[in-house]
């Protein structure tokens, strides 16, 4: 399984696309979250949405969902198909309601089964979604009385999409087999909404050393030789994980 990070930056970066992924395994391509940038950093791989075979979600903020709207009409008006959503089944509601209704509605158009494949998966039971990537989803601590979730990937592979720090959950995924750690990282402390690096640089080394960060700010640069035994994802990269 690979991974290229189509953007590696935080909700404000300017110098990085958003904090989105794509998985790779056999033919199989999975999207992971679709921001605000995600169209063009796609295009700038050289990749059509109709290469890609599901989309799955995290949370409802914009850097990872903000392009959906032009996902949907793009499969629907250019390629003449629904693009399959992956989304956790209480999120459903929300995404429709709160985000993508008002751009996306359009006459007898006016849900999002009218415009994705949607099929809702439910946290803690380990999914198949497409043939050779597996996902369980975690209910993480981003923002208090939002629902957001991070991904298990075949068992292996911890994917955190935006959490709070949680050190003890980090120590149990290791602890039954998972050998990579995908972690966004605010650069600067205190970390209100994500884990910040003086938080994870707290993990013990063994641990780090399973660690690369994402969805840092502009000034990564300035931290380099700063992040301890983790390293820093790149964006644009291929990385087998």
């Amino acid at each position: 399984m690979f991974i290229i990070m189509l953007g590696t930056g935080s909700a404000f970066a300017k110098r990085f696309n958003n904090n989105n992924a794509l998985i790779e395994s056999g033919e199989s391509r999975l999207l992971v979250d679709c921001g605000i940038t995600l169209p063009k950093a796609l295009h700038d791989q050289n990749i059509s949405f109709s290469e890609l075979d599901a989309v799955l979600i995290s949370h409802i903020h914009g850097d990872h969902v903000g392009g959906l709207e032009e996902l949907a009409f793009q499969m629907m008006f250019k390629f003449g198909r629904k693009p399959v959503l992956y989304i956790a089944e209480q999120l459903v509601t929300p995404l429709w309601e709160h985000t993508l209704k008002g751009g996306l509605i359009q006459g007898e158009l006016n849900r999002l089964e009218d415009f994705f494949e949607v099929r809702p998966l439910t946290a803690g039971k380990r999914h198949e979604l497409l043939p050779g990537i597996t996902a369980e989803l975690i209910q993480t601590d981003h923002i208090p009385g939002k629902d957001s979730f991070s991904f298990l990937f075949n068992e292996r592979f911890f994917y955190s999409a935006d959490m709070r720090f949680n050190g003890e959950l980090l120590r149990s995924l290791v602890h039954v087999g998972v050998e990579t750690i995908y972690h966004d990282c605010q650069l600067e402390a205190p970390g209100a909404v994500h884990a910040c690096l003086d938080e994870l640089l707290t993990l013990p080394q063994e641990l780090q050393e399973k660690v690369w960060l994402m969805h840092y700010g502009d000034a990564i640069e300035d931290y380099l030789g700063r992040t301890g035994a983790m390293r820093i994802v790149q964006q644009g990269k291929r990385y087998e994980v």
